[in-house]
C-alpha cells in the first residue's frame, strides 16, 4: 500500500527514529526535525531529475531554468517542439536529451501514465519508471522520495545519503549501496524521514561559513 508522508506524520516520525536511534537523535537535537523537500510530481519533474543524474543541483538547475525559458510552460509536447540545437543551449547532453526525449514520448503514448502511478505501490512506480531508458533506481527513488512523497524509501545509490551515514555512523568508509541498504533496514517503516535527517545534515556540514 502507498504510504504518503504528511509535514505532521515527518515531525511524528522524526521522534520515532531518535528514541530508537542515538545516532539520529544527536542530529535531530542539534537540527531540529528536517524541512518537507518535496516537487511537484510529473513530467517536469522526472526532466529536472534526468538532469541532475552525475552533476551539481546547480548545475542541474541552471540547466532545467534555461529550459523553462525556453518552453514557459514544460510539458511532453513543448519538449519534443525543441530541436537538438536549442536543447544544447540550455545544456542538455545529447544523452540526457535523448532520455527525455523517450520520457516524453511514453507519455503521450499512453506508455506511462503518471497520474496512475500517484497511486502505485512504489515497487510498480520503480518497475514503470526504470522501464524506460535513462531512468534508473535513484531517479525512480528520488521521484517516490520528493515527488510522491512516500514514506518508506531508501535510495542506496545516493551519494550525499552514503556521505552523511558514514559520518553520523562514524565508519572507516563510505558504504557501498548493500552496506547502505543493510543500515537503512534499522530506520523501516520510515526510511525516507531518516534519509531527510541525513540529508539536512549533510548540507549543514557543507554550507559555506
Amino acid at each position: 500500500m502507498a504510504v504518503e508522508l504528511t509535514r505532521e506524520a515527518l515531525a511524528r516520525a522524526t521522534r520515532r527514529l531518535a528514541a530508537r536511534d542515538p545516532d539520529l537523535a544527536l542530529l535531530v537535537r542539534e537540527d531540529g526535525v528536517p524541512p518537507m523537500w518535496g516537487r511537484r510530481p510529473g513530467f517536469a519533474c522526472l526532466v529536472h531529475m534526468i538532469l541532475e543524474q552525475q552533476v551539481s543541483l546547480a548545475s542541474a538547475r541552471a540547466c532545467f531554468d534555461k529550459l523553462r525559458a525556453m518552453t514557459g510552460r514544460l510539458t511532453p509536447r513543448s519538449f519534443l517542439a525543441l530541436k537538438g540545437p536549442q536543447l544544447k543551449r540550455a545544456g542538455f547532453s545529447r544523452q540526457k536529451a535523448t532520455y527525455c526525449r523517450e520520457l516524453a514520448t511514453a507519455i503521450l503514448s499512453k506508455q506511462l501514465d503518471l497520474k496512475r502511478l500517484s497511486g502505485s505501490c512504489d515497487d510498480e512506480v520503480v518497475t514503470a519508471l526504470t522501464g524506460l531508458k535513462g531512468i534508473g533506481p535513484w531517479t525512480a527513488e528520488v521521484y517516490l522520495l520528493m515527488a510522491l512523497r512516500r514514506a518508506d524509501i531508501w535510495p542506496v545509490g545516493d551519494l550525499a545519503l552514503a556521505v552523511a551515514v558514514k559520518d553520523v555512523k562514524r565508519l572507516r568508509r563510505r558504504p557501498d549501496p548493500d552496506r547502505l541498504r543493510e543500515i537503512g533496514e534499522a530506520w523501516r517503516p520510515w526510511r525516507s524521514v531518516a534519509a531527510r535527517v541525513l540529508w539536512q545534515r549533510y548540507l549543514k556540514q557543507r554550507k559555506p561559513a
